[in-house]
């Protein structure tokens, strides 16, 4: 049974330590590989080397909405040129956050719109955050479109309706290990209607472990419990969840000619 990590950041200080053993544990798990993301200029340039340094690591590059603030035209260029390089198979994360704001709105969304205009000139899929900005990320993701690339909401925490508004756009929707929370109710709903060719899986590590890890350190290994939960809601084996969803995540990254093993 295969299955694959779409989003996880395995550049960050908690994996410093161990990152050969994380990926063994994955591999031992059936993960044979992951999707890294780049958050911000540095973070996106590890991401790559990371890529370069572990056959099943593949990198995105993109400036989080947190950053969206210090995230000048020639920053955005630099990451541009990060994401023309080869083993770049996305663009983000990006979109928007409310919850938090460290960067203010009108500034978020420019930036936003900006990076989905430098990824489809690279014909690239993109990766969208959106947390507490539903109806913003989804008018301006409706404003730049179509995207040819394809692209993915990423944990994605809203309801059914708003999943069927992304799908429309041609976005697959990635469900993370907060489905195992006894009072994810909402996310369970939609991990068990949405169409299975619809859905990636993903850790969001070193953030959001799972039941039985909730409040460690996140990592890839743990993505078999987030297939479980989502087999047992739609009450299909879990081999059937892992086979379309990495089927899913290989299709929207084009991830192949990389040997299968962390």
């Amino acid at each position: 049974m295969e299955l694959i990590d779409s989003h996880c950041h395995l550049d960050m200080e908690p994996y410093k330590r161990d990152l050969d053993e994380v990926l063994a544990r994955a591999r031992a798990e059936g993960v044979s590989r992951v999707v890294t993301i780049g958050i911000d200029r540095s973070s996106s340039q590890a991401a790559l080397e990371l890529a370069d340094r572990y056959p099943s690591v593949h990198a995105t590059v993109g400036i989080h909405p947190h950053d969206a603030e210090s995230a000048s035209e020639q920053e955005l260029r630099a990451v541009a040129e990060l994401a023309s390089r080869p083993g770049t198979v996305a663009w983000g994360e990006i979109g928007l956050d409310y919850a938090k704001k460290y960067s203010p709105t009108e500034a978020q969304r420019q930036v936003f719109a900006r990076q989905l205009e430098l990824a489809r000139d690279l014909d690239l899929p993109v990766i969208i955050h959106d947390r507490d900005a539903h109806r913003d990320t989804l008018e301006i993701l409706k404003q730049h479109g179509p995207y040819p690339a394809g692209g993915v909401m990423h944990c994605f925490s809203g309801d059914t309706a708003l999943a069927r508004e992304i799908m429309e756009l041609g976005f697959f929707l990635s469900i993370p290990g907060i489905v195992t929370f006894k009072n994810a109710r909402q996310l369970q709903q939609v991990a068990a209607e949405i169409p299975l060719e619809s859905l990636l899986l993903e850790t969001d590590g070193p953030f959001l472990a799972p039941v039985p890890h909730r409040g460690k350190r996140n990592e890839p290994a743990y993505l078999i419990h987030t297939a479980r939960k989502v087999a047992e809601l739609r009450e299909i084996p879990v081999e059937e969840v892992a086979r379309a969803t990495s089927a899913n995540t290989r299709r929207l990254f084009g991830l192949r000619g990389k040997r299968d093993a962390c």
